[in-house]
């Protein structure tokens, strides 16, 4: 296997934890632990160059944002 292709393998599989974790951070709303578990894949990703770090902290923004949105959702709906 060439080299580029164990990087592009191995950059992929951080991408999807980081989408999972993005997605557990949104569905447990109402839990802290998810956030920052999915922050620090996003700051850990951006530290090793795999996401550049403005992107990094444009996810980091869209995701808190998300999950504002959902609290406010479900407190609205309480």
């Amino acid at each position: 296997m060439k080299t580029d292709a164990k990087k592009r393998a191995a950059h992929a599989a951080v991408r999807s934890r980081i989408h999972g974790a993005v997605k557990k951070a949104v569905a447990a709303a109402t839990t802290d632990i998810a956030l920052r578990e999915a922050q620090s894949v996003i700051d850990t990703a951006a530290r090793k160059g795999i996401i550049h770090k403005n992107a990094a902290a444009r996810k980091k923004s869209r995701l808190n944002a998300s999950v504002n949105a959902a609290i406010a959702a479900d407190s609205a709906a309480k």
